[in-house]
């Protein structure tokens, strides 16, 4: 019997070891999801909302890690570094994807071309509340004690660059009113602070705040919301008092590095779409205030396009720097 060559017969055998029965299919470890703000945070919450029940469709543990420091970039760079397999995502902000690279022209990344988009999960109210010890207990007293006292108060945020910074600047643009902004490392930090009187006034996303405002430890003024919230029904929307621009709602959704698979991409898109239809997931969502989106990456790239354009241009009015 005639003897096949070894390099034949090792020429066979390649064929096999490319084969999909030889490789694994994603996931096959656990998933990083990087939070980049401190915990107690609204995006810290609505991340660990999900990433149970993600985890349960996959097949593998979506671990929450947080990151936090320079308005979001720290963490969002985290997945920009990181290889392209779908193992490392980041939750999306308007802080990390649209008002930190609208303010710092030196941002390591592009919001735009460096990420892969997934999902926006949800949109979420934001809202001006104020410590009890402030004095104000709605809009028209609480704008006629900031413009009587230009530069008197301060107001915190979750980061310089972050939506409660920028959102609160395009309010400033509009009513003519000037408070002085108090950066932190997250929302976490910024709310601790304003219950506890340290500043008077907030700028916060509703789920994060909305704890303190239902035990009285703060008081809300004002949303940005489509219409009044069944959770607070007394308190005006910006478009009531005449601030329609400032009628922004945030998002939390899904980001991926750019060069990720399609395959994994539409993976990871399935379970999170699997994650808010769970009844379980949907209640603690929205009741934090917040509306479930959980739409396709085509629409959440362009929601992310907008939103940059959107502060872009209130940088430009206002005139803001990181300096």
């Amino acid at each position: 019997m005639q003897r096949r060559p070894l390099v034949a017969l090792a020429a066979l055998s390649l064929p096999l070891l490319a084969s999909p029965a030889w490789s694994q299919a994603f996931p096959n470890k656990p998933v990083r999801l990087v939070v980049p703000f401190a915990p107690g945070g609204t995006t810290d919450l609505i991340a660990r909302i999900v990433a149970e029940k993600m985890g349960s469709t996959l097949g593998q543990t979506v671990v929450v890690e947080n990151k936090a420091g320079a308005g979001g970039a720290i963490g969002a760079m985290e997945v920009v570094k990181s290889a392209p397999d779908g193992y490392t995502l980041s939750v999306a902000t308007v802080s990390t994807t649209a008002a930190n690279p609208a303010i710092n022209p030196k941002i390591p990344y592009d919001p735009i071309s460096d990420f892969a988009p997934i999902m926006n999960i949800a949109a979420t109210p934001n809202l001006i509340a104020v410590h009890p010890s402030f004095g104000t207990k709605d809009y028209k007293s609480f704008i006629a004690k900031v413009k009587a006292n230009p530069g008197k108060f301060s107001y915190a945020s979750s980061g310089t660059g972050g939506i409660g910074h920028l959102q609160t600047e395009l309010f400033k643009s509009l009513s003519g009113a000037f408070i002085t902004h108090i950066p932190y490392r997250g929302a976490g930090p910024a709310l601790n602070d304003t219950v506890a009187g340290q500043v008077p006034i907030i700028f916060d996303n509703l789920p994060s705040a909305l704890p303190f405002v239902k035990d009285g430890r703060l008081v809300p003024i004002v949303v940005a919301a489509p219409q009044r919230l069944a959770v607070l029904p007394d308190v005006p929307t910006f478009k009531e008092v005449g601030l329609e621009p400032v009628n922004r709602m945030a998002y939390y959704g899904l980001l991926a590095p750019k060069g990720t698979p399609k395959d994994v991409i539409d993976t990871i898109h399935a379970a999170a779409k699997a994650a808010l239809a769970d009844p379980g997931v949907r209640q603690r969502i929205e009741g934090t205030g917040s509306l479930i989106v959980g739409n396709t990456p085509a629409e959440f790239a362009e929601q992310i396009k907008a939103e940059l354009a959107v502060y872009k241009k209130v940088v430009a009015t206002q005139k803001l720097s990181l300096e």
